[in-house]
């Protein structure tokens, strides 16, 4: 048996913020849309390397405040490629644990990604 990774449901409450935060500052490429009907929220597929999640405007499948946790193997080149981005926010420090380093980024919507690279 093989469980494949898990795409995480991150809930957003505006488009045009997510896709500012998400594309244009994360630089996720947005792989696929969907709505039920015009006027519908967004339900999307975004991906940047191997991470792959899941953007939903729909209330019933998330609330604001997730962590999601992803493992990466070169935080500084990261910490450059995001502090090299006009944004408007500044690209969080990398902070130094017992078991590893990280960068947390909250999004508009307070959900958070913790960019780890784990000690070797």
């Amino acid at each position: 048996m093989h469980i494949a990774p898990a795409h995480p449901i991150i809930r957003i409450l505006s488009e045009p913020e997510a896709r500012q935060y998400y594309v244009d500052y994360l630089g996720f490429t947005m792989e696929w849309e969907h709505r039920f009907e015009d006027g519908m929220p967004l339900y999307a597929q975004i991906r940047r390397s191997d991470l792959v999640l899941h953007l939903s405007g729909h209330a019933g499948d998330a609330i604001p405040g997730a962590n999601v946790f992803v493992p990466v193997n070169d935080i500084e080149a990261l910490h450059r490629d995001l502090s090299s981005r006009e944004y408007g926010f500044p690209t969080p420090a990398i902070v130094d644990l017992p078991w590893g380093r990280q960068i947390q980024i909250a999004d508009p919507f307070g959900n958070r990604l913790r960019f780890c690279q784990l000690a070797s």
